[in-house]
């Protein structure tokens, strides 16, 4: 068949059935603007393939299995997309639900003490053992500058500079926690 002969049925199959292909697309993908975007592409593939036919063949018959293989192909992949953002709103939603079970189960200041009570054991640890044990003596065993004083053979005065010079030593340890402690004690 001459070129002209294909250009002119081409043409003639394209006035006839487009608006039918399209209506038929567009019933499957619910998109007019896709169904029309499927005709042209299934019409061109037809176009494409028109001399490998046979000559008996039902083009439009033809030309509406292509449109329904894309249509098949159009559907897949939207549900592919649609299971693809479920699946990942499926995962927020886990790690939004690890993020509030993490922070239920958190204590911080069970978190915050363990951390302290470190800082003042190691800094207890590195005093002179004398100022360790009037500072452990006064401050844990809640007893007075006397009784120590007095338990030691030391003066008061002693006690006092021993704990003075502890607190000092705490201080410094514990200057990023001090406005945290000021809350807590």
């Amino acid at each position: 068949m001459p070129e002209s002969d294909y250009i002119h049925s081409f043409n003639r199959l394209y006035l006839d059935y487009k608006p039918r292909f399209v209506h038929f697309a567009s019933t499957y993908t619910g998109d007019r603007e896709t169904a029309e975007d499927i005709v042209i592409d299934s019409l061109a593939y037809y176009w494409e393939r028109r001399r490998e036919l046979e000559s008996d063949a039902n083009i439009p018959a033809y030309i509406l299995k292509v449109i329904k293989n894309r249509c098949l192909n159009h559907l897949q992949r939207e549900r592919t997309k649609q299971e693809a953002v479920a699946y990942l709103a499926q995962c927020e939603g886990w790690e939004l639900q690890l993020r509030i079970a993490t922070l239920e189960a958190c204590n911080p200041e069970k978190l915050f003490s363990k951390e302290v009570q470190y800082i003042i054991e190691k800094t207890l640890d590195s005093l002179p053992p004398l100022s360790r044990e009037i500072f452990i003596r006064c401050k844990f065993e809640n007893r007075s500058h006397r009784e120590v004083a007095d338990a030691m053979n030391l003066s008061v005065k002693s006690i006092e500079y021993h704990i003075t010079k502890t607190l000092k030593a705490l201080r410094t340890a514990l200057r990023d926690y001090f406005p945290a402690i000021l809350l807590f004690w």
